[in-house]
């Protein structure tokens, strides 16, 4: 019986970070193809909508370094798990200021 949990404790990060993984590249993957993938008029605002998911799977890695270590679970399956996390995390703030309209005044 410990073995079987030794080898989900090693696999299920794998597979959840795969699934997230594969799910954020398709849906920019669709939304690239359909045409209507996230662009702002201003270089700042570009600049920052474009490092929104990268952003968000540091966020993640550090939240997983920082739960390491106060909880009793394996350092690299909890950065790798903060850090799929994140990237889901950043593909949803992506997708949220993406569509968000910005107020130009003159």
């Amino acid at each position: 019986m410990g073995l079987v949990i030794g080898i989900m404790r090693i696999v299920l990060p794998i597979i959840i970070v795969g699934g997230i993984g594969v799910f954020v590249v398709k849906r920019l993957e669709y939304k690239y193809n359909q045409g209507n993938l996230g662009k702002k008029k201003s270089k700042s605002a570009q600049d920052l909508l474009v490092s929104l998911i990268p952003f968000g799977m540091l966020f993640g890695c550090s939240i997983g370094i920082i739960l390491s270590i106060f909880f009793q679970s394996s350092p690299l399956s909890s950065i790798s798990l903060g850090a799929g996390i994140g990237l889901l995390f950043g593909y949803f703030a992506f997708e949220i200021y993406s569509t968000k309209r910005t107020a130009i005044h003159k």
